[in-house]
């Protein structure tokens, strides 16, 4: 948005050269007035808001995005009808009253949700309307009233096309962050919210507990009855994790048959509930009807002191070792095995 505010920030003044050379001095002089304040309000959009990272802040520089040409238009367009005009001034005299209809196919640039294009679109819809009334003695209402259906029509077909962006950015950020065979977040998206997950509890001083998942003989299925079953039981564990889990716990696919589980707020002794009751309910069953187990291995960040997110899967880690060592299908957590 910066980039485009900018942009416009350069070019409008650069037009300043076609009304000197098409428009008659006293009118030139009030358009040239006119593109220095618009140039001048782009070039503050494009400096404003450019550390901040809040909806907030970007909802109101897409306003002022809109806003800044939209009383443009509202002075331009009325201004250039009280002047006689013929030949080129009267071409590029007309070019000035499209400019509500650049601003609305303007918001095919930015995804945006049925809503939100809605509440962009109005005060453009409004600014037209308010033109359209304030020159009713110059054209018929008929004139009028065509050009606002077709405004009408080019903001919703604008819409549609920043609803259609803004699914396909939401599907292209769910297959960066989730894996496309479990559904879980993926390794990198887990690493990413352990990370924040342990600062917040770093500060706050609340527990955070990890759990590491390893399915076990995951690869004898495999080399028994082929990938195909391999992912099916991949997907029945995973959904098994998943419905058993709270709202707030994350569930992450770690690579291959291992899983992470991160429990903000959990305190060992309620991370090894959750363990107990995830083993008592299951993770599905194996190709061959038998019951899918998984050795797991418990951290607490109070409990046993770690200092980053890195040390705690770590310990998580060598503790679903030592459940696999100590015969599989266990849990090993901050101070025993169970």
């Amino acid at each position: 948005m910066r980039m485009v505010a900018g942009l416009f920030a350069l070019l409008t003044p650069l037009w300043m050269i076609v009304d000197v050379l098409v428009f008659t001095w006293p009118l030139t002089i009030m358009l040239v007035v006119g593109r220095l304040i618009t140039s001048i309000a782009f070039g503050m959009l494009a400096r404003a808001y450019r550390k901040s990272t809040k909806m907030a802040d970007a909802y109101r520089a897409l306003a002022f995005m809109f806003a800044i040409p939209t009383l443009f238009f509202i002075y331009s367009h009325p201004l250039l009808s009280h002047f006689h005009m013929d030949g080129p001034a009267a071409a590029i005299s007309a070019g000035y009253a499209f400019l509500p209809f650049v601003m609305v196919a303007g918001l095919a640039v930015f995804p945006l949700t049925a809503a939100e294009g809605v509440l962009f679109a109005l005060p453009v819809l409004a600014a037209e309307a308010l033109v359209a009334l304030m020159q009713l003695n110059l054209l018929s209402w008929s004139s009028h009233l065509g050009a606002f259906w077709l405004l009408l029509l080019i903001a919703a077909v604008a819409s549609l096309a920043g609803m259609s962006q803004l699914s396909f950015m939401i599907s292209l950020v769910k297959q960066a962050s989730h894996d496309t065979l479990t559904g879980c977040f993926s390794r990198a998206s887990g690493e990413e919210m352990l990370d924040i997950q342990f600062h917040i509890s770093s500060r706050s001083g609340a527990p955070l507990a990890v759990v590491f998942v390893d399915l076990d003989d995951f690869k004898r299925i495999n080399d028994r009855f082929g990938h195909d079953s391999g992912d099916r039981v991949l997907q029945a564990a995973a959904d098994a994790l998943r419905s058993n889990l709270r709202a707030g716990d994350i569930l992450a696919r770690w690579g291959g048959e291992e899983f992470v589980i991160i429990l903000p707020g959990a305190s060992g002794a309620t991370a090894a509930t959750t363990v107990a009751r995830l083993r008592e309910r299951g993770l599905g069953t194996r190709p061959d009807g038998t019951r899918m187990t998984a050795s797991f291995g418990l951290a607490e960040r109070c409990a046993d002191r770690a200092d980053n997110w890195r040390k705690l899967l770590e310990i998580a880690d060598q503790r679903m070792y030592q459940a696999k060592v100590a015969g599989k299908d266990c849990c090993v957590g901050c101070a025993e095995q169970t």
